[in-house]
């Protein structure tokens, strides 16, 4: 019998496909599931996967590589999509299909498949990354075959077939989770006008219920990598994981958004990314001090791009790879200690040092120094303005308004 490795969560889409697959194509299915920090959400899918018609699992546990291959990348790159979106399941997708990937040859699979909807940016991502790995498998996307054309209508295909799944026609949202954020679609957030709904909120207290009192943290670098949390060094999955915690107490990471999807549409998604928004947030912080005004310009034109490649699912690609190579190169200073005050939703920055800051008191002081010659501005000016100098009497010369 012919193989399909499946990226399989439990969630609602995953479920109903295994017996799908095996009514449509007559596969054996073999499941595999990627730990990148879903918790509790792991334990039931071994006996579940196999309860709906795998042959067999794997559950991988990648948190690790998640981490200081994928998530540490995009923040030393600085990149956040379209000003908010801190691509948490987006450069999970191409993880997720590389180990599908390897699992898949080392089964001698003729194809892989996935639950991402035709409507949706994963399809991309997880198909990307297949063709740039192993183009001659198969992929399947039953999505875009089948004829369920809702989650309710997936909810009543579960249900003839005895499947449990995590969602109800009351609760439908749609959801992602691992070590970086937790990410919600559907249901009542369809409607942009609509504030989210209590119930949305599963990892960060609400702000107005949050401490009165704020909540420092300082979190060291070491070369844009994050490496210790108030002076105590920390492997990267326990950082990321401890401080999420801090931060979802304090009511911070709380991203709610309408995005540009890459398949053509607009999407409304509320996203809990507690841990991440403080690290961005330090990041940077660290940057203002380290980098000069160039890199840090053009470095800012980079990140644009680097997150909507990441967004579009194009992180095996030649152009990333380079921009990983220029990114590495700028973080090389970016070293030091961020002190960030967290408190009721907000987070801020509350002093940075680092033995690379191109912060010079001497110079930047607005009292009386002996290393500036204020003289010295207007020989600056006169040249730097010369061309609109230049333009402003051609205009006069020739008598233009």
């Amino acid at each position: 019998m012919a193989k399909v490795v499946l990226a399989y969560s439990g969630g609602l889409d995953t479920s109903i496909i295994i017996p799908w697959l095996k009514e449509n194509y007559g596969y054996e299915v073999i499941a595999v599931t990627a730990d990148v920090g879903q918790g509790e959400e792991l334990d039931p899918l071994q006996e579940k996967a196999i309860k709906t018609g795998a042959s067999k699992i794997y559950i991988e546990d990648l948190k690790e590589e998640f981490v200081k291959d994928f998530i540490f990348p995009t923040l030393k790159a600085g990149a956040v999509y379209e000003g908010k979106y801190l691509l948490g399941t987006s450069f999970a997708r191409p993880l997720i299909a590389k180990r599908l990937v390897e699992i898949a040859l080392a089964e001698g699979a003729e194809a892989v498949a996935h639950g991402a909807t035709g409507k949706g940016n994963d399809q991309v991502r997880f198909e990307l990354t297949v063709k740039a790995l192993a183009p001659h498998l198969k992929i399947i996307a039953p999505w875009r075959e089948w004829h369920i054309r809702s989650r309710e209508d997936a909810i009543d295909y579960a249900t003839e077939r005895g499947i449990p799944v995590p969602v109800t026609k009351a609760r439908p949202y749609s959801m992602d989770r691992n070590l970086w954020h937790l990410s919600h679609e559907g249901g009542a957030l369809e409607n942009p006008a609509n504030e989210a709904p209590e119930d949305v909120y599963m990892i960060i207290t609400p702000p107005e219920k949050a401490p009165d009192q704020p909540t420092y943290v300082t979190i060291d670098f070491e070369q844009g990598v994050p490496v210790g949390l108030d002076g105590e060094r920390y492997d990267p999955v326990t950082l990321v994981s401890r401080l999420n915690d801090i931060a979802a107490q304090n009511g911070v990471g709380i991203i709610d958004m309408v995005e540009n999807r890459l398949v053509g549409m607009k999407s409304r998604g509320v996203y809990e990314c507690p841990g991440g928004t403080v690290l961005v947030s330090a990041h940077r912080e660290l940057e203002y001090l380290t980098l000069d005004r160039q890199t840090m310009h053009f470095k800012e034109m980079v990140a644009g791009k680097y997150a909507e490649m990441v967004y579009d699912g194009v992180w095996y690609s030649p152009l990333k790879e380079a921009m990983d190579a220029f990114v590495d190169s700028t973080q090389r200073t970016v070293t030091g200690s961020v002190r960030m005050k967290l408190y009721k939703g907000n987070c801020t920055p509350a002093g940075a040092t680092s033995p690379f800051s191109l912060y010079n008191e001497e110079f930047a002081t607005f009292g009386a120094d002996q290393v500036y010659n204020q003289k010295d501005a207007e020989g600056f000016i006169n040249l730097f303005g010369l061309p609109l100098k230049v333009r402003a009497l051609m205009r006069q010369k020739a008598g233009l308004k």
